[in-house]
């Protein structure tokens, strides 16, 4: 089985059916669950999926999706963008021998314990985003882009479920339909 090319990214979605209850008792705006999605970029399928609350930052649950997605075979590049640059990610890609296409924030410094990002910082600062992007093949980041768009036009930016439990199960129902399409 050839190593895949995988894209990582998360989307919001809105928990349809809780009512404005939270607001009316809290004072507090409707929540949202985010959905964070591992795509293989030669297929557009979707390898992996985790339903977070929406204060889980995107780094911290990639750890979990890049085991998922092993499942489905070796790894060999993933490309995400700025919520995913961290020390952390990058030294679980550099463990795990992944070539990390991580697009650096704009404030990023090369003080880092991770020598693999500050390697990474320095060559986007020297060769600019255009030169850079195409070096390391960024661009290939629509395909999660596009799966995520097409997953939410497909069945709406709300799920019907209200316990956490039963909103994993919707949205990984709704993957497995989307994968389905994809391959007709």
């Amino acid at each position: 089985m050839e190593p895949v090319v995988i894209a990582v990214d998360s989307t919001g979605v809105r928990v349809h059916k809780a009512g404005g209850w939270v607001e009316r008792r809290y004072g507090k705006k409707k929540r949202y669950v985010k959905i964070h999605l591992a795509v293989d970029v030669e297929t557009k399928q979707t390898l992996a999926m985790i339903v977070t609350t929406d204060g889980t930052h995107d780094s911290r649950v990639f750890p979990q999706l890049l085991r998922k997605t092993e499942r489905h075979g070796k790894v060999s590049k993933a490309v995400m963008d700025g919520a995913f640059d961290s020390s952390e990610v990058y030294e679980t890609l550099e463990q795990k021998g992944i070539e990390a296409v991580i697009k650096p924030r704009r404030n990023s410094r090369t003080d880092t314990p991770s020598e693999s990002r500050r390697e990474a910082v320095t060559q986007y600062k020297r060769l600019g985003h255009e030169r850079w992007t195409k070096l390391r093949g960024y661009g290939r980041r629509w395909s999660v882009e596009t799966a995520c768009s097409t997953f939410k036009r497909t069945f709406g930016e709300f799920c019907m479920s209200k316990t956490m439990t039963n909103i994993e199960k919707e949205m990984t129902t709704k993957a497995y339909i989307y994968n389905t399409l994809i391959n007709l």
